[in-house]
């Protein structure tokens, strides 16, 4: 009976792998922005999990969160008339999104293009620890600039919220190859 105390001691502890926990991700449908706010002048397919929450900044009356509560993220959108500053407003994007570069391990571009709606503009995916995932502007390039960043409310863990940025990218994507200037 002691030679059998002795042999249970003797096992050696394996660290276990480091876990996270399991994210699960809303299905979701689509309704026209402009359904619900029509005064805007841009419209697109607004996921129905998403809050829309007007922005208080001043002389900015389009400015626009689009807020995930199930996944405590949100999508940050901005709208400027193009005034003989789309060079300014375009390098103004694009300095938001490489002020990421340093955390990034990539950062991919998808150039959009839908000449029937008269919409162009760029979506970049941010790789790795970022703060934001995604980002992407779009123009008419004479009226209108559409710019927007994706956040999670949590530290940035690529690995964990791997779910998260994946169906957050799909609705972005969605938001993009659906948008419309009113």
């Amino acid at each position: 009976m002691a030679v059998l105390a002795f042999a249970s001691c003797g096992k050696t502890n394996t660290p276990k792998p480091y876990g996270y926990y399991r994210i699960t991700t809303p299905d979701t449908s689509y309704v026209d922005f402009a359904s619900q706010y029509p005064q805007f002048p841009y419209d697109f397919a607004l996921s129905r999990n998403a809050q829309v929450q007007r922005r208080n900044e001043p002389g900015e009356q389009y400015w626009i969160n689009l807020y995930y509560p199930a996944l405590r993220a949100t999508i940050h959108c901005s709208y400027k008339p193009v005034r003989n500053n789309l060079r300014e407003l375009t390098e103004d994007a694009l300095e938001f999104v490489y002020r990421n570069a340093s955390h990034a391990s990539a950062i991919p571009e998808r150039e959009y293009a839908h000449p029937e709606a008269d919409v162009y503009g760029v979506l970049f995916d941010l790789e790795g620890n970022t703060a934001s995932s995604c980002q992407f502007f779009l123009t008419d390039s004479t009226r209108h600039f559409f710019r927007a960043s994706v956040y999670c409310n949590c530290p940035p863990n690529a690995d964990s919220l791997a779910p998260v940025y994946e169906y957050l990218r799909r609705d972005v994507i969605r938001l993009v190859e659906t948008f419309r200037w009113n």
